[in-house]
């Protein structure tokens, strides 16, 4: 590939930014706890591959961005445990959101941070991981990494890629970003779009499998969901679930709670922070009969008509309870959460409004199983027209299941793929 001037400067600059970055988070790290555990977590990643992984090891190499990603590569990260029993496996995150909850996996035989994208730290991290496979989930593109993975001729994949016009990969500009596309072999993406994107660039190994995000949620249905707290809180209440909730999203949710004069639903909140202080504002803001999943006494959860989860692993057994659910991130700039988790298990699902970047929240509300609100006032609307018609929910609720079943597949054809690859 032909690189302009333009594209190596871009090079030096982004390489000269890493290195800054690098100070600038150490300085950071120490007024913000998350970034500090980021920082201390990427200073012991080499000594533990060292400990951890010889130079006779096989292995394979998983990276995920944060938490989403990995629930995303999990199905596939699952069979390939499963066939490949003898490689060890290393598991690689970006955000402390992602190491923090998943470093014990048994998906993997050492989880560590991703060290920072400096070309020094790209081969050292091979040489210390030299991968038969690397497979790269949804995006986080670390160009020296994927550069010096193709230099060795190692082999890597993308999988649930999702692609926009506007990325750097796309613009006159980006060969370089573009160089790091190319280290992988093959690219799986979610959609049609993504492809053509790719082939602007003259990228063609290129498979619309789908989100492999549908596998992992439909295998859900398979396991033991069962929860006798939540049984013994819901009784025979319709029953609200509010997911991965943010202050602007339980800002709408508190005040519909707080108006209701009845006490025939009953809400749970999860929220995406569940920081002490946090949770202590969010349960004092609510009028009604309120208990915290760590205060909760289960001779008396049934009498309260709010439970909030501050505590992380639940929530997607909990959504098997809810007849409606609302997922945060929507309402502000956050990001829109996992809306396809509440999905399988045949619900309505409530959503804020900037939910553009998310192809399935388009899907779903163009199914007429999912509904948009911006307001207080919509909410309520929204709520009230569901739960005062048992057919809307029921049809609403059956629109977002077919949505999940008719999407699933993406995992079978990377697996084939994988093997054809190996033979």
């Amino acid at each position: 590939m032909y690189f302009s001037n333009k594209d190596l400067k871009l090079q030096v600059i982004y390489n000269i930014s890493i290195y800054l970055t690098q100070l600038v988070l150490k300085f950071i790290s120490f007024f913000n706890q998350k970034l500090k555990l980021g920082v201390l977590g990427r200073k012991d990643a080499f000594k533990i591959l060292e400990t951890h992984i010889s130079q006779t090891d096989k292995t394979f190499w998983f990276h995920c961005a944060s938490l989403g990603e990995y629930e995303q590569g999990l199905p596939v990260f699952k069979e390939l445990r499963k066939t490949h029993p003898s490689h060890k496996i290393v598991l690689t995150f970006f955000s402390p959101s992602g190491y923090e909850i998943r470093k014990n996996t048994d998906i993997a035989d050492v989880v560590v941070y991703l060290p920072l994208d400096t070309k020094a730290n790209a081969k050292r991290f091979l040489d210390l991981v030299h991968p038969e496979l690397t497979i790269f989930v949804k995006y986080d593109i670390w160009p020296n990494i994927l550069i010096e993975l193709k230099k060795r001729h190692l082999k890597a994949i993308l999988i649930s890629a999702l692609f926009r016009e506007n990325q750097i990969y796309f613009k006159f500009y980006g060969g370089f970003m573009k160089k790091a596309l190319f280290a992988f072999q093959h690219i799986f993406t979610q959609d049609e779009s993504s492809k053509d994107l790719l082939k602007t660039i003259d990228y063609n190994h290129v498979t619309v499998s789908g989100d492999t995000r549908f596998d992992r949620v439909f295998s859900q249905l398979e396991q033991n969901n069962h929860l006798g707290f939540i049984e013994q809180f819901k009784g025979d209440k319709l029953c609200f679930v509010a997911g991965s909730t943010w202050p602007e999203d339980e800002a709408f949710l508190v005040e519909y709670i707080n108006s209701l004069e009845t006490n025939t639903i009953k809400f749970i909140i999860a929220p995406h922070n569940i920081k002490a202080t946090q949770i202590k504002k969010l349960k004092q803001s609510i009028n009604k009969k309120t208990v915290l999943f760590t205060e909760k006494d289960l001779s008396t959860i049934s009498s309260h008509q709010v439970l909030i989860l501050d505590t992380i692993g639940l929530l997607t057994k909990v959504y098997s309870y809810a007849n409606l659910a609302y997922v945060g991130g929507a309402v502000g700039k956050t990001g829109l959460h996992n809306t396809l988790e509440p999905a399988v298990f045949g619900i309505p699902i409530i959503i804020g409004e900037n939910y553009n970047k998310f192809p399935e929240a388009k899907f779903m509300i163009k199914n007429q199983g999912m509904f948009t609100i911006k307001n207080t006032k919509e909410l309520t609307q929204t709520i009230d027209n569901l739960r005062n018609s048992p057919k809307s929910i029921k049809t609403a609720g059956e629109a977002n299941l077919n949505y999940i079943k008719n999407n699933r597949g993406a995992v079978i054809q990377i697996l084939s793929f994988i093997r054809t690859y190996e033979d």
